[in-house]
């Protein structure tokens, strides 16, 4: 910057100058999360909230004006920043309650800073400028000065009541919007975030006494068959339920230039149950979350992760309801069990034993912990000793096809074409092609030892892999070789599920929508399992052909799936989308308003039922 522009910058006030900078940092803001990008809108709809802030420091600030001017910077830097990263791996707008996931971060870091485009540190890049500036001592002094020199306050105050006008205009008509992304860009990010912090979004809860299984299968549109098909098929088998992390459902049969990615899953939906319109339902604390959705069959909260919300309560479970029935139960993970408050989570739900890093060791680690062929060895031979007493239900948490999903050389089992290497997709194959193998070592084991034959096994993704909102331009071109049409939202959360019963001998592909809350009651119908007096939101698969699935967090609120499609509001139901399943242009039977309603009554249903439970035994 040339000598003249110096001394030009330091006559500019610190109002007008910061102004600039936050238009600028707006609009890349705007840029990633908001489909238009940047629009003049933003000056009425995001400037509007730094003026007012500029507004009372230029009342206020009898010294050190600048000091809080850069501090505001600062503030509103940070903001847009995290908006940025969080939506880039939710595809949400982040708000104060995430603050309940911090110490997750640092375990995670290196998805974090995968997600990291270089341009996003131009947010950074008047900071370390000004920061270059303000050392050079005299310059710094002059502008220090010049900063304190009071502004015209008629037109400050003006500035201030039109301001607040414009907040109050952006705030208030929109504070029924459903959508969380439409809300943000009508309120303005800075207002939405400052809407959240005060807004009391909690719906009224229901009464106990008219939370019935009843009244739920009803919003469903469900009834229970009187001799449902396949009851107790597996009766007093060993039920072995494995989380696979990452895993998405097109993954399944995917050959890549002739190269299968993932043989072994492949082969056990070709000679199982395999349900292919499957769905997550996690919520902020996305594998936890899978891993209490299943085991509980409620839904997740409507903030924060379930591990750390409802914790305090004594939830009835799929462990305890198979303790009742003489099971052992056991749960195992490579991670440390601190992790997202797991420790909490397996004694709320009532898991007899859990099995983390201080059981598996330190060998052979992969992002967070052993890896998923130790994982298998180390628990199959935990599983051939637990047989010995009798049945036992175990769920196992695989680890190693984690975001950012680069995993080390030595893990390679397959060779990408060019065009995939040191792309996100690539790596994700790569990861999953590793998983799979993993897989496979651990099924021959089971095989062995006399466990795989008295066994069900469940197979499921717990979330989606491949956002699309984090992938670019080449990446999504990959996605539509993959696909042969381009990735939609409904893809990147479709997971499979498979299920090897015996006494189900009968292989199939079911296509009946289904989520991770229907795997409780599907299991319980294999095993002969009574639900009667056990209070679930999901529905057993094999006997129903009809599914209303409420979705959480990675979709806006109010966002459901049908048999057809999936529907994501806008501000209401009226101004919605209709996204059609598997890539089909248009729905065979679009969402009707009544399905819309229903799924939000099953939400607030959930969300009652576990907030009046009784607290956790100490």
């Amino acid at each position: 910057m040339p000598a003249w522009s110096f001394k030009r910058l330091f006559h500019i006030r610190p109002f007008i100058f910061f102004s600039l900078i936050l238009v600028i940092k707006s609009m890349l803001a705007y840029f990633v999360i908001f489909d238009g990008g940047p629009s003049w809108k933003l000056l009425v709809t995001e400037m509007p909230f730094c003026w007012l802030l500029f507004c009372l420091i230029e009342w206020f600030a009898k010294k050190r004006k600048l000091v809080y001017y850069v501090s505001v910077n600062l503030l509103v830097t940070a903001i847009f920043f995290a908006v940025i990263m969080y939506y880039k791996y939710f595809g949400i707008i982040v708000t104060y309650h995430a603050l309940e996931q911090v110490n997750q971060v640092t375990a995670v870091k290196s998805s974090v800073f995968s997600l990291l485009d270089p341009y996003y540190l131009f947010i950074f890049l008047d900071i370390i400028v000004l920061f270059v500036l303000l050392i050079r001592r005299k310059r710094a002094v002059n502008w220090k000065q010049f900063s304190q020199l009071p502004l015209n306050r008629a037109i400050v105050s003006a500035l201030f009541i039109v301001s607040l006008a414009l907040c109050l205009f952006n705030i208030l008509p929109n504070r029924a919007s459903m959508n969380e992304i439409v809300k943000a860009e009508d309120m303005g990010i800075l207002n939405y975030e400052l809407y959240t912090l005060f807004s009391d979004s909690k719906q009224p809860t229901i009464p106990m006494s008219e939370i019935t299984q009843a009244a739920i299968d009803k919003e469903k549109g469900i009834q229970e068959p009187a001799s449902p098909k396949y009851a107790g098929a597996s009766k007093g088998k060993n039920l072995i339920i494995v989380q696979m992390e990452a895993f998405q459902n097109f993954l399944i049969g995917l050959k890549v230039d002739g190269q299968e990615i993932t043989p072994n899953m492949n082969k056990l939906a070709k000679d199982h149950i395999y349900f292919s319109n499957f769905y997550q339902q996690v919520g902020q604390g996305n594998t936890s979350d899978a891993e209490f959705v299943v085991n509980t069959s409620f839904y997740t909260p409507p903030t924060g992760a379930a591990s750390v919300v409802y914790t305090d309560y004594d939830l009835p479970s799929l462990p305890k309801l198979l303790q009742a029935n003489g099971y052992q139960t056991a749960t195992f993970h490579t991670n440390f069990v601190e992790f997202w408050n797991r420790s909490a989570l397996y004694k709320a739900i009532g898991f007899e034993k859990y099995y983390d890093q201080n059981w598996f060791g330190q060998d052979d680690t992969v992002f967070f912990g052993p890896s998923d062929e130790v994982l298998y060895e180390k628990t199959a031979a935990q599983l051939a000793e637990m047989q010995k007493s009798g049945p036992f239900y175990s769920q196992l948490i695989t680890m190693s096809s984690h975001h950012p999903f680069t995993i080390p050389e030595r893990k390679y089992k397959i060779k990408l074409p060019k065009r995939y290497e040191g792309t996100f997709v690539g790596d994700y194959i790569r990861a999953q092609n590793y998983a799979d193998y993993a897989l496979g070592l651990f099924i021959d084991d089971l095989k062995k030892r006399g466990i795989w034959d008295n066994s069900v096994f469940v197979i499921y993704g717990d979330h989606l892999g491949l956002p699309i909102y984090s992938l670019n331009g080449d990446e999504k071109k990959l996605m539509k070789e993959i696909y042969g049409r381009d990735y939609k939202n409904s893809d990147m959360i479709n997971i499979p599920l498979i299920i090897s019963a015996p006494g189900v001998t009968k292989p199939m592909e079911l296509k009946e929508t289904g989520g991770q809350s229907d795997i409780m009651p599907t299991v319980a119908n294999l095993l002969g399992i009574s639900l009667q007096n056990h209070i679930h939101f999901g529905q057993d698969l094999l006997n129903q052909s009809s599914n209303l699935l409420p979705e959480r967090y990675y979709l806006p609120s109010g966002s459901l799936i049908t048999d057809h499609e999936m529907f994501i509001p806008g501000t209401s139901f009226k101004d919605g989308t209709n996204a059609p399943l598997h890539g089909q242009t248009q729905s065979e039977v679009p969402t009707t308003e009544d399905q819309f309603n229903r799924a939000l009554k099953l939400l607030q249903l959930s969300d009652s039922y576990v907030s009046q439970l009784p607290p956790v035994s100490p």
